[in-house]
């Protein structure tokens, strides 16, 4: 019935990256599901149910039975209320309100991109956006400051066993940034592939150095 419905939040900090959280409210994407069918590699057990219940872990699988509407994704905290599965589901079911019910839009199977009697539609997708001028509460530099000794008691908090490091929201991401923009952007075979089928089909030249 729903969708990804993702939620983001982003704040500014005096670190060298925003706290910036983007995630989706099932335990996962569909985009990740594509990442494992294109490298090859089976999906965790309690990503994904078949329409009885069963787990499923073939990505392949996965992406042909989502057209069939015979597989879904799990709400965070899984299926049932022992991990409050109800949470993820009840954060779908308020992105959806927000992005539909405060701008007219379509929702749940709506958004599939088809009408009745089975041909192609406009998604008509909603979003709701919320901007907040932080210089209304307090000055922009005292909760840039706040943000980051936040961020900071995170990272310096008492470690796991086996583990020397805590990230915050948005910590991962700028270091993936900094090296893709020293090293570039990592591509594995099959999507290399992908590209090439799009680029040969729109008749893009002058790229075949980076494939």
């Amino acid at each position: 019935m729903l969708g990804t419905n993702p939620i983001a939040f982003a704040a500014p900090s005096d670190m060298d990256f925003p706290f910036c959280y983007d995630g989706a409210t099932p335990i996962t994407q569909r985009g990740k599901i594509e990442v494992a069918a294109r490298a090859e590699k089976p999906v965790p057990a309690g990503w994904v149910i078949d329409d009885e219940g069963n787990p499923l872990t073939d990505p392949d699988q996965i992406l042909e039975d989502f057209g069939k509407a015979t597989a879904a994704l799990l709400p965070l905290g899984g299926a049932g209320e022992e991990f409050a599965g109800y949470k993820g589901y009840d954060l779908g079911t308020m992105v959806e309100i927000l992005s539909a019910s405060l701008c007219g839009g379509m929702f749940m199977k709506d958004l599939l991109g088809f009408a009745e009697d089975g041909s192609r539609r406009p998604y008509m997708l909603g979003h709701f956006f919320l901007a907040i001028d932080v210089e209304h509460f307090v000055p922009v530099d005292v909760s840039r400051r706040i943000t980051g000794q936040i961020m900071r008691a995170l990272q310096d908090a008492r470690k796991a066993p086996g583990h020397d490091r805590i990230y915050v929201a948005g910590e991962k991401e700028h270091e993936k940034k900094m090296i893709i923009q020293e090293q570039g952007v990592p591509v594995n075979p099959n999507l290399r592939q992908e590209l090439q089928i799009m680029r040969d089909e729109l008749n893009i030249a002058g790229y075949e150095a980076h494939f």
